[in-house]
């Protein structure tokens, strides 16, 4: 009894009491509070410059913001985007699954390929690309060396700035994308494709419908972030007269010398551009991760279930 009286004041005793983690608390977050200050101050900053500098010419930018060239500009922006980045995964699918396969050959063409396409800036593929008639005044399509040829063609005929637009990003895009899906397809466990096979798939089919499905969820957010790059990568086609949404501002701001409403205008579409885009990628990314995200929210079993099984 005295043992239990002496515990008793013990556990009275102001010290314990200050040991005791039912009173416990979180401590003021100042240095929070004082970041979201300052951010506040500066966004603030920004928006009042925005719009009490004159030298912005917003009504410039009304006017001008929906004008026919910009819209056409825009519609070959885009356009440039779905076309490029539909040839560049197709190519950099087929480019990711010959660096996984068993040949040495495929495995070294697609190393080669990817090596010199990252390697090189895009802007100078575009160029390279443009002036194509340099090096070869025409095209063949027949026998290599020997012959006979089938066919030739002017490559100024061929090599216009659309096509070569296509090209320079279409290729460039595709070493990227090969990464891309070859680290996805590295995701999967590799027991995926050999259950496959062992009941009967082929490979191409086992890919198809057992692997890629899963590793689209380690692709799709690396491939919206290509997708982003190739719509601002699209600019860089201003420089081989391509008339795209740059290129169409640039023209207009060469004859009235509005040049910063016009950067403003093209500025103002690309963001638009990119949100919808960040909106589609994260929808897509729920789509895919929706298996995993059941289980991350499973609820947990209850506590009195988990006592009486213990019990």
């Amino acid at each position: 009894m005295k043992r239990a009286a002496a515990a008793t004041a013990s556990d009275e005793s102001p010290e314990w009491r200050l040991r005791d983690v039912a009173g416990a608390h979180h401590s003021p977050g100042y240095g929070r509070w004082l970041s979201w200050v300052v951010v506040l101050v500066i966004a603030l900053n920004m928006l009042w410059v925005l719009c009490t500098n004159a030298n912005f010419e917003w009504n410039v930018v009304a006017q001008w913001f929906t004008e026919a060239s910009i819209i056409h500009g825009l519609g070959v922006t885009l356009g440039l985007t779905l076309v490029s980045m539909a040839i560049g995964m197709a190519l950099g699918l087929a480019l990711a699954v010959a660096r996984l396969s068993n040949s040495r050959l495929l495995q070294w063409l697609s190393g080669l390929y990817i090596w010199f396409f990252r390697g090189t800036p895009l802007l100078v593929q575009l160029i390279f690309w443009y002036n194509l008639s340099t090096l070869f005044p025409t095209l063949s399509l027949g026998i290599p060396v020997t012959g006979p040829f089938f066919a030739h063609w002017n490559t100024n005929d061929l090599i216009t700035p659309l096509t070569a637009a296509i090209a320079g990003l279409a290729l460039n895009e595709a070493a990227y994308m090969a990464e891309i899906i070859r680290a996805g397809l590295l995701s999967v466990d590799s027991g995926q494709m050999e259950t496959a096979q062992a009941f009967g798939m082929g490979h191409a089919r086992a890919l198809r419908r057992i692997v890629i499905p899963q590793a689209m969820r380690a692709i799709i957010p690396p491939t919206g972030n290509q997708l982003i790059s190739m719509i601002k990568a699209t600019s860089l086609v201003s420089v081989i007269a391509m008339g795209d949404l740059l290129y169409s501002a640039q023209a207009v701001y060469n004859r009235t010398f509005e040049i910063i409403p016009m950067l403003m205008v093209a500025v103002i579409w690309y963001l638009i551009i990119t949100t919808v885009l960040n909106v589609a990628q994260s929808a897509i990314e729920r789509y895919y991760a929706r298996g995993t995200r059941r289980q991350q929210t499973a609820p947990a079993p209850a506590a009195g279930k988990e006592e009486n099984g213990d019990e």
